[in-house]
């Protein structure tokens, strides 16, 4: 899945700033060799001191708590011992902060200042430009369900025809129709790749992205799930879609989505999982921040002290009934025991509150091999063998073992060497690469995705 709250809260926990010069919002952009990454502190105050908490609107998370923050004589000094990170800035009298960005002995200049940060133009080769050498149209369908309204971009082989189709299903995390994130958009260069293909596509907009009406803060998987539906549904009410090819691509937890949709469907031909998840959610959870902070360099006594600790609070979680109204009240408590000597009593509510959210309540408890048992198309899973978001090899055999324990012997599962979550080719897997990489898409990806689909469309 896409950049979540809790390895941001490992990455930049305690970015704050304090003083009362320092109160409201600064943006900056950190920026590392060949990529950058906006980020939004906000400060406020109050009887006890100051509290911050960080948006990265490029990963588009928001809320992140923060600690260990110190304003002095001018001088703000952030730090978060685990991750080895360091900031230290001065603010002089243009009322900017001027200073560096450390970690794990590099350092990076990042200044922050009170108006909008702006990012370099960097290199996208994969992306397409206008004019295409196909036919795309605006379009809009709605959720019955929810009363929200998508909106998105239907890519045709040609104007007039009957075509295979595919809905592209975003990961987690507010996303637009391409996907888009640190300055790359997949499902433009994937719609672009597979329309040339002759496989007609539909993204659109996330509910309360871009041009989508509905509220995203308030949705789970389940509703996500809703709104690929309606895809469906409006995509049958196109002459120019071939009804009995209608297929699904899900990335992330897209590739959860796309299974609820097909589980026992007679409308769905084919599924394509994109570092899809084969294991409850609990435990990708735990997996992925493992993964993220190793890579990061955490310390082994670090990194199990969190997996202690969270795993206590997804226990308490994934244990309560559907509605529990006391659930914020039960993890917050937890927590307090847990962090009370790292973190003020307000930052512990807001990371109670984000991982007590109804999305992250109702991702904890999901466990996708229930929907994967009930499959009967046709499955491709691909995965990265350096994804440290949704590693390979358990996610893999989960959803392949869940296929078979259906009846499903049309299933496909393939690890992909050097590529990542984004399915670019890397070097590590770490976040910090995502921007770097001038790769938005794998070709290799691109085509064995393509080559799949075409033989299910014969």
């Amino acid at each position: 899945m896409k950049t979540t709250v809790f390895f941001l809260v490992a990455i930049f926990a305690s970015l704050s700033m304090f003083g009362q010069e320092i109160t409201g919002k600064w943006n900056g952009v950190l920026k590392v060799p060949g990529g950058q990454l906006k980020l939004v502190f906000n400060i406020s105050k109050s009887d006890k001191g100051y509290s911050s908490t960080m948006d990265s609107p490029d990963q588009g998370a928001k809320g992140i708590p923060v600690t260990e923050t110190s304003f002095e004589n001018g001088i703000l000094k952030l730090g978060i011992p685990s991750a080895g990170i360091v900031y230290v800035g001065t603010l002089n009298s243009k009322n900017e902060i001027v200073g560096d960005f450390s970690q794990s002995g590099q350092s990076f200049v990042m200044n922050l200042s009170r108006g909008f940060a702006e990012s370099e133009v960097v290199k996208r080769p994969q992306e397409p430009q206008k004019p295409y050498s196909y036919y795309t149209e605006e379009v809009t369908f709605e959720n019955k369900i929810d009363k929200n309204v998508l909106a998105g971009t239907l890519s045709l082989p040609q104007k007039e025809g009957k075509f295979p189709v595919v809905i592209l299903i975003t990961g987690s995390g507010p996303q637009n129709r391409d996907e888009e994130i640190f300055g790359h958009k997949p499902f433009l260069v994937l719609a672009d790749y597979l329309t040339k293909k002759g496989i007609a596509v539909l993204r659109f907009d996330d509910r309360g992205v871009g041009k989508s009406t509905g509220d995203f803060k308030t949705a789970t998987t389940s509703d996500f799930a809703n709104d690929v539906r309606a895809g469906v549904a409006y995509l049958q009410t196109r002459k120019e879609i071939d009804k009995s090819k209608i297929g699904l691509i899900g990335h992330s937890e897209g590739g959860i989505i796309a299974p609820i949709v097909a589980a026992n469907s007679k409308d769905i031909n084919f599924i394509v999982l994109l570092a899809g998840t084969g294991i409850r959610g609990d435990q990708l959870m735990l997996l992925q921040k493992e993964k993220l902070e190793r890579q990061m360099g955490v310390s082994e006594n670090e990194i199990k002290k969190g997996q202690d600790i969270f795993k206590g609070a997804y226990d308490i979680i994934v244990a309560s009934p559907a509605t529990d109204p006391m659930l914020k009240s039960k993890v917050n408590g937890y927590l307090i025991t847990k962090l009370g000597d790292k973190m003020v009593d307000n930052q512990i509510k807001t990371l109670s509150s984000q991982i007590t959210s109804p999305w992250m309540v109702y991702f904890l408890k999901l466990d996708p091999a229930v929907a994967l048992e009930k499959i009967k198309c046709p499955v491709l899973a691909l995965n990265g063998e350096k994804d440290l978001q949704v590693p390979a090899d358990v996610n893999l055999e989960a959803i392949s073992k869940a296929l078979a324990k259906g009846g499903n012997k049309k299933g496909t599962t393939k690890k992909m060497p050097t590529l990542n979550h984004l399915f670019q080719e890397c070097e590590t897997g770490s976040l910090d690469e995502y921007a770097t990489i001038e790769q938005t898409f794998s070709p290799t990806a691109l085509e064995e995705i393509s080559n799949w689909i075409l033989l299910q469309v014969k």
